[in-house]
């Protein structure tokens, strides 16, 4: 047999057994290869840096039953044909697929996932949520959800409110004139799907601290009005067309019903945040692609709605100058730090390693108005992932291109359950771009990074020619970072020890006397598979 051509590769090879790599195996490349044919072992020499690498990193929550992607940089795309049954693999295709139903009933749903019920969570009023003294200010609009921040002498929290099922004053005719388009109430199958991916992720580094959630019922407070008053305010001065979607607080009843997700403070979103160094381009991005490395290798996470509303950045020391550095790395050095917020859109599978256990994965297929709208930039990415799915490769389909659900792509019908770490690497390359084209700082400043980057830029970047070796995940992002010298192996290390309170166990505390018990985290399952197709999946709608 003839030898096999080889193909250009990049990074350290490591073909060691799963327990000692670094991150999980994941696709070498954006576009689906036909399986691999066995090679011969030709690493031997490197083993031991490997193992002493994944040693160290085993301690940052990367389970030490991950796998390290064999390159940082996939080698040249290509398109991977629809297998058929009767391939080499001698399975069928359809054993490997997930079957979707469309739409997936929400029975589904509730029989699938342990929830608790609403009649379980802890029922509160608006003046308990926020009670004379404290602060509340409306922040955000995320998917399905309003965001408030609530600070008082004990602290800073995030809650995410998400109108449920219950009666609310019809508009006045005013409100109707304005164009005001009430956003719907969910089922509590409808919250599920978040709910549990946010309590999989609080304990890895980089996403948000899930502290607590509970029912709040009841008209509302004074100071709830106020603040989403001025909130939309301000949102008509940036952006006059720009319709309310949210009923005001003026239209609560008595039997109005709200669940709220309580979280830790992250800071400012990325698109309110003001980028004046090339320190913090670096931090900001290397954080997310930490994060992101990180909860690939748990969960098989793909948060699939990274836009620069979802990320959130605070100051948590100073800034080091150059001179007082004591590495040539380029990561550390801006004082940030960075939360990936907003789960709504998300996949993870948190018991990867149990057989016929099932993933969580939001199912886009339901309203493809996500893929055809362009009402903001980040529509693009939206496209980008369902025409991967579709054609597996870095094609970017245009909107009248998504308007079949369930439509076939190189696997079949298309299935949002399946695990495919590209889209971290879409949206990595959507905050690349939008942080150098928001730089207020100096344009001697930008040009280097854009300098540093510029090799990197050319794997990260989506509209390269399908001959571009690529990332297929955030790990293969991190591995690059780490083998160009631009982060440290230490860098790495750190696990999250800060337990916040949530305002219900504030609540409880000021009642009983003493605190609740903490619940100390579950242990993160180890994803076992980089590519493992299940049978059984949860598809859900959305937070």
């Amino acid at each position: 047999m003839s030898k096999q051509t080889s193909l250009r590769k990049y990074g350290k090879q490591a073909r060691k057994p799963i327990s000692n790599r670094l991150f999980a195996e994941l696709p070498q490349t954006p576009a689906r290869s036909q399986p691999k044919r066995e090679i011969e072992d030709e690493d031997a020499p490197q083993k031991d840096a490997i193992e002493k690498l994944a040693n160290k990193v085993s301690i940052i929550n990367i389970e030490d039953d991950n796998t390290a992607p064999a390159d940082s940089i996939r080698r040249s795309p290509r398109r991977k044909q629809h297998v058929p049954s009767d391939s080499l693999l001698g399975d069928p295709v359809e054993s490997q697929t997930p079957q979707i139903q469309s739409p997936l009933k929400p029975e589904v749903l509730e029989a699938s996932v342990e929830t608790e019920s609403t009649g379980e969570l802890q029922v509160l009023s608006w003046t308990e949520i926020c009670p004379s003294g404290d602060k509340i200010v409306k922040i955000a609009e995320a998917s399905y959800a309003e965001v408030y921040r609530v600070t008082n002498e004990r602290g800073t929290s995030i809650i995410k409110v998400i109108r449920m099922e219950s009666p609310i004053k019809a508009q006045t005719k005013a409100q109707q004139k304005s164009g005001l388009v009430d956003e719907e109430p969910h089922s509590e199958s409808d919250l599920v799907g978040e709910l549990k991916i946010s309590e999989w992720l609080a304990d890895i580094p980089g996403f948000v601290v899930y502290k607590e959630r509970y029912i709040v019922q009841g008209k509302a407070c004074r100071e709830l009005l106020a603040t989403h008053q001025a909130f939309h305010k301000k949102i008509k001065r940036q952006d006059p067309d720009r319709l309310q979607f949210y009923p005001s607080p003026s239209r609560y009843l008595d039997d109005t019903k709200f669940l709220v997700v309580e979280l830790g403070d992250a800071g400012t979103a990325l698109e309110d945040f003001e980028l004046e160094s090339s320190d913090q381009l670096w931090d900001i991005f290397f954080h997310v692609a930490i994060a992101l490395a990180r909860a690939e290798a748990h969960v098989e996470f793909e948060h699939r709605d990274l836009h620069e509303g979802n990320l959130c950045i605070r100051m948590t020391g100073e800034p080091i100058p150059v001179e007082d550095r004591e590495s040539s790395c380029h990561f550390g050095f801006s004082g940030l730090d960075v939360t990936i917020l907003d789960y709504g859109l998300s996949r993870a599978h948190a018991d990867n390693e149990v057989e016929g256990s099932q993933p969580i994965a939001y199912d886009l297929e339901r309203d493809l108005s996500i893929f055809t709208s362009e009402h903001a930039s980040q529509c693009e990415v939206y496209r980008r992932m369902r025409s991967f799915l579709l054609r597996g490769d870095k094609v970017c389909l245009p909107p009248q291109s998504h308007k079949k659900p369930y439509e076939n792509g190189i696997d079949g019908p298309i299935t949002w359950a399946r695990h495919e770490p590209y889209t971290n690497v879409l949206w990595l390359a959507y905050i690349y771009e939008w942080m150098v084209a928001h730089f207020r700082g100096t344009k001697k400043d930008l040009n280097a990074f854009k300098r540093f980057t510029k090799e990197f830029w050319t794997y990260l970047d989506p509209d390269a020619d399908d001959s571009v070796p690529g990332f297929g995940s955030a790990s293969d992002i991190v591995r690059f970072a780490l083998e160009s010298g631009w982060i440290e192996e230490d860098q790495l290390m750190g696990v999250r020890d800060e337990i916040e309170k949530s305002i219900l166990s504030i609540l409880m505390n000021n009642d009983s006397g003493k605190e609740l018990d903490e619940e100390s985290p579950a242990e993160m399952s180890v994803r076992r598979s980089p590519r493992r197709h299940q049978r059984n999946v949860v598809l859900y709608n959305g937070v």
